[in-house]
């Protein structure tokens, strides 16, 4: 008899602790959200500039989903409201931002809870930078080289300087490497236009891909020899075409320049 009430105290005892053990395990492996280090937001502070936020740096039971709301504050970061519809990572600054600051909440939400995070403040938003003004197509003022993108009609392109390496084409040539200088606007060189060059007739040289121009308004081509070099025995040039345009415009619209060159031959 005392045998079997020591049994049964026994299984009584273990019954107990494996309660216990089961219940501390449960409830230590779940938890809400807990933020750790606060979101912060990249990106320029100015009129039409995109700025992006970060989560900043959670702790608590995954998975965890985030949702995001700008808000609009006073220059020193104070008086904060929603901006109404920007709940995504990402705020493009609006003319209402300007000399104003921006904070983004983060709210952190798993099956245990949330909890939010605020950034702190951007610098103020300043407005957008003028568009530069353009006379007949070209800047009104600077000066040197000349981006590409700065260039509209009615100006046009001009391609003004060109040389050959080797600067006489003999039979035995294998490669022949051509430059071209644009220029645009009284003589200011222009960069990233796009140069084709093309020998006449066809099949004398291979034609490369159009080469944009450097900051120096030069392109540098490379046109390999092809089967039906020279065009004839006699021959003294060799007639090259050459194009200089801008991405995205017509080949024989906009602001393209074309021209005719002749290299000496000799045989």
């Amino acid at each position: 008899m005392t045998r079997k009430l020591n049994l049964l105290a026994l299984l009584a005892a273990g019954a107990v602790t494996v309660l216990v053990v089961a219940g501390v395990s449960s409830g230590a492996s779940k938890a809400a959200p807990t933020n750790q280090a606060v979101p912060t937001i990249s990106g320029t502070t100015q009129e039409g500039s995109t700025l992006t936020a970060t989560t900043g740096t959670w702790a608590g039971t995954t998975p965890i989903t985030y949702s995001y709301q700008w808000r609009r504050c006073n220059s020193n970061g104070g008086s904060c409201g929603n901006i109404n519809g920007a709940t995504g990572s990402t705020y493009e600054l609006k003319a209402a931002d300007v000399n104003h600051t921006i904070r983004v909440r983060v709210t952190a939400k798993n099956g245990e809870g949330s909890a939010t995070a605020t950034s702190d403040n951007t610098a103020k938003i300043t407005k957008a930078a003028a568009p530069p003004t353009t006379v007949n197509g070209c800047p009104s003022s600077g000066t040197g080289t000349l981006d590409i993108s700065q260039i509209t009609s009615p100006a046009h392109l001009l391609i003004d300087g060109q040389s050959a390496s080797p600067s006489t084409i003999t039979r035995s040539i294998g490669d022949l490497t051509l430059r071209f200088h644009i220029s645009a606007c009284n003589g200011r060189p222009v960069q990233n236009a796009l140069v084709l060059a093309q020998a006449i007739p066809f099949e004398q040289f291979a034609t490369p891909s159009e080469v944009s121009t450097d900051g120096s308004g030069w392109a540098t081509i490379t046109l390999h020899r092809a089967r039906f070099f020279p065009a004839s025995p006699r021959q003294q040039v060799l007639a090259v075409f050459v194009r200089a345009r801008k991405t995205g415009e017509p080949l024989l619209a906009g602001i393209a320049a074309r021209r005719m060159v002749s290299f000496p031959v000799h045989l």
